[in-house]
């Protein structure tokens, strides 16, 4: 099945990324990476209007939503929260100082803790992490990843992908205890590039596919099932937002594109039949 999306945004961003919905206050966030921004908007009959701009002095790879509606980010090297009165406070240093890495993607999972992976800035391979935050500070999941990029829960486990190997990684999850099982490969995309992720209330992964220009609906074992197409060949990320979590907004980029086609660095939106998951908010516990 294939569906066709749609131009959502006027802005064109240089790399967006990491859509999340915010149920509460009927909001939509994600980032500009390079341009080291975060975005709310609000989404109205398919379109996406940006109605603020949040701008910090480095790259920002990731922002989730707390309970009382302050943000939490993701810098190049900390994660910083947010306050809903803007007061800015560092949580926890994810990377060295000076690291020759960066965080990119994160996500919070079903009991409220925050994961946030990492990619090398230089010619490194195999030395990225995925660490999560909670109320006893730091743990690191893995600590030789590629390029850690989209997480998704799907029930009691939980899927993370490494962009450059093309792996989607499953491992089993007890959100109440923070306890995980070994990691395992649950499928490999030779096609493109996976980027971010998100999960559908039917058990099935949405996977943005850089350099392809499409999500693409998988099953948990990596069955194809249907591809969103955007006509931007760096299809980054997808959330489903909305009052009912029924429309699919897609980021984009510019990036590394000698000619930014019309559409490309936009966001995007299409109806796909199906529903996402509540996006779970931070809890400082």
């Amino acid at each position: 099945m294939t569906f066709t999306a749609g131009p959502a945004s006027a802005e064109v961003y240089s790399l967006g990324e990491g859509p999340i919905w915010d149920a509460a206050r009927q909001r939509l966030l994600w980032v500009d990476i390079v341009a080291g921004a975060v975005y709310e908007g609000v989404l109205d009959d398919g379109m996406v209007t940006a109605t603020r701009r949040h701008t910090f002095g480095s790259t920002v790879g990731a922002v989730a939503v707390s309970e009382d509606g302050g943000l939490i980010v993701a810098g190049k090297e900390t994660l910083t929260r947010v306050g809903p009165d803007g007061r800015r406070t560092e949580l926890a240093r994810v990377l060295p100082e000076g690291a020759r890495s960066r965080l990119n993607d994160g996500a919070v999972d079903p009991a409220g803790r925050f994961l946030v992976g990492s990619l090398a800035q230089d010619d490194r391979h195999g030395e990225e992490v995925l660490a999560r935050l909670d109320g006893t500070g730091l743990t690191y999941l893995d600590t030789d990843l590629v390029l850690s990029n989209g997480l998704a829960w799907v029930g009691d486990r939980f899927y993370s992908v490494d962009t450059i190997p093309g792996t989607v990684w499953v491992r089993d999850y007890d959100a109440d205890t923070g306890k995980t099982g070994p990691r395992r490969e649950a499928f490999t995309i030779t096609d493109g590039k996976p980027d971010g992720m998100c999960a559908d209330a039917e058990g099935n992964l949405w996977i943005a596919n850089w350099g392809l220009g499409r999500v693409e609906c998988r099953t948990p074992t990596g069955e194809l099932l249907a591809t969103v197409e955007t006509g931007a060949p760096h299809t980054s990320s997808a959330a489903f937002a909305g009052p009912d979590l029924d429309t699919l907004v897609i980021t984009t980029s510019i990036q590394g594109l000698t000619g930014p086609g019309p559409g490309d660095g936009r966001l995007f939106t299409a109806k796909v039949g199906v529903r996402g998951l509540p996006t779970p908010y931070w809890v400082s516990k």
